[in-house]
């Protein structure tokens, strides 16, 4: 993949962000590159609301206090996410990186934004290349070029940040399937 390098001095971007704590190196890097970034939570995979709801908070106070605009399509939506993945939960990364980029890239081209991108290519626990190449695809399907950067050199100074600013971190990615894999795979381990 190659990083966009004809970005117009304050060209919008939006950025699908999925929690705080992975917004903070995309959101910085952006910025240095000269975008005027626009951030978009939207995340029907998070279980259980309860989850949905700490990450929402979360990034709703960080947003405030780095001054992002956001869009936050805040309903809890879950079963779109699961109407989607089920019987085919081995491809349930695949299916999930594709709703939340669709959305996102439907939301740059209708608020006329040149660019998105997404705060999953932070992640070194991702299916980096996979996301890429989806955002890529998406983004011609919608006519909005995707942003492509390695954020996942951020990764651990931004982890660093989160926890010196008491930020709430999750244990999962966020769907019910990486909950049981985490919880269970755990309990299993320590018997």
């Amino acid at each position: 993949m190659e990083k966009s390098t004809n970005i117009q001095s304050k060209d919008k971007i939006l950025l699908h962000i999925c929690c705080g704590p992975c917004s903070i190196y995309p959101v910085q890097h952006l910025r240095e590159a000269g975008f005027n970034v626009r951030g978009y939570f939207y995340n029907p995979n998070i279980h259980p609301y309860t989850e949905f709801q700490k990450r929402l908070e979360t990034l709703q106070v960080y947003a405030e206090k780095i001054k992002l605009p956001m869009i936050y399509h805040d309903d809890y939506a879950l079963e779109e996410f699961l109407r989607q993945v089920v019987h085919r939960e081995g491809n349930r990364c695949q299916i999930c990186y594709a709703m939340r980029l669709r959305a996102a890239a439907h939301i740059a081209k209708k608020g006329k934004f040149p660019y998105y991108t997404t705060t999953l290519l932070v992640s070194p626990y991702q299916q980096h290349e996979l996301i890429a190449q989806m955002g890529e695809a998406i983004g011609k399907e919608y006519g909005v070029k995707f942003y492509y950067a390695d954020f996942r050199q951020g990764y651990k100074e931004a982890a660093q940040i989160s926890r010196d600013l008491g930020q709430y971190r999750q244990q999962y990615c966020g769907c019910i399937y990486s909950e049981k894999d985490r919880y269970v795979g755990k309990a299993k381990r320590s018997r």
